[in-house]
C-alpha cells in the first residue's frame, strides 16, 4: 500500500527488527479488534508483544503511526490471500465459486468475521486521519475482482455487457455483509447465500455455460 507521508513509511529494518515490528503489529490488531482502537493502550500492547516502550516508541512513535500500520499490515495479508494461484485470479465463475466455498467451509468464518472489515468497522469511529488508507485497502481488493472479471470478458466466459467494477462491488458487498450477518447469527447461512447469490448475478452474463461448469447447485 502507498504511503502517504514520509512519516508513514517504516525505516528499513534488520531481519530481527522486522520480525519485531511484525509481532508489534499481530498483537496490536488482536487488541484493537477485540479491545477497540481508544481502549488500546501501549502498556496493554507492550506486555501482549513482550516488548520495551523504547521498543514500542521506536517502531510506532504515535498511535497514529501504529493504526497505519496495522491498517496495512491486515490488507497485506488478506491482499495476499486473493492473489494467490489457488483462485487462478478469479478469471472463471469456478474460480468465485471456490473462493465463496473456501469461506463457507472455514468453521470459524462465522466467529472470527473479515479481519480487514472488522478493524475498519472499529477504526472509522475514531478521529484518526486513516480514511484514506482504509479505502485504499478496500479498492485494492475490489480491483482483484474487477480484473478477474475483466479477464473473463477478454476470455469471452462473460458478456461484454457486464460492468467489472459494478460486479467486483457486488462480490465485496456481499461479502462484507454476509460476514457480519454470520457472525450475528452464528450462523454460516448468511455468507453462503449471500455470496451464492452474487455469483449467481455474474453468472447471469455469461457466456459459455458449459465451459465454466455452470451446473446446478
Amino acid at each position: 500500500m502507498e504511503a502517504t507521508t514520509d512519516a508513514r513509511v517504516p525505516q528499513k529494518l534488520t531481519g530481527k527488527g522486522q520480525a519485531t515490528r511484525a509481532r508489534i503489529l499481530e498483537h496490536a490488531a488482536e487488541l484493537i479488534y477485540t479491545k477497540g482502537v481508544h481502549a488500546t493502550n501501549n502498556e496493554q500492547l507492550r506486555r501482549a508483544a513482550g516488548i520495551s516502550g523504547s521498543q514500542l516508541n521506536h517502531y510506532f512513535p504515535t498511535k497514529e503511526s501504529l493504526v497505519l500500520a496495522v491498517i496495512a499490515w491486515q490488507a497485506e495479508r488478506v491482499l495476499t490471500f486473493h492473489r494467490s494461484e489457488r483462485f487462478s485470479h478469479f478469471d472463471s465463475l469456478d474460480a468465485l465459486r471456490e473462493w465463496a466455498g473456501f469461506y463457507i467451509a472455514y468453521e470459524h468464518s462465522y466467529q472470527e468475521g473479515c479481519s480487514l472489515g472488522s478493524l475498519a468497522s472499529e477504526i472509522i469511529k475514531t478521529d484518526l486521519d486513516v480514511r484514506t488508507e482504509l479505502a485504499t485497502a478496500f479498492e485494492q481488493w475490489r480491483d482483484i475482482f474487477r480484473d478477474g472479471l475483466e479477464r473473463m470478458q477478454t476470455l469471452g466466459r462473460i458478456s461484454a455487457e457486464a460492468d467489472p467494477t459494478r460486479l467486483a462491488y457486488l462480490l465485496l458487498s456481499a461479502f462484507q455483509g454476509g460476514m457480519l450477518l454470520a457472525q450475528i447469527a452464528r450462523d454460516i447461512a448468511p455468507l453462503k447465500d449471500a455470496l451464492r447469490a452474487a455469483i449467481d448475478h455474474v453468472q447471469t452474463f455469461a457466456m459459455l455455460p458449459a465451459a465454466d461448469g455452470l451446473e446446478d447447485r
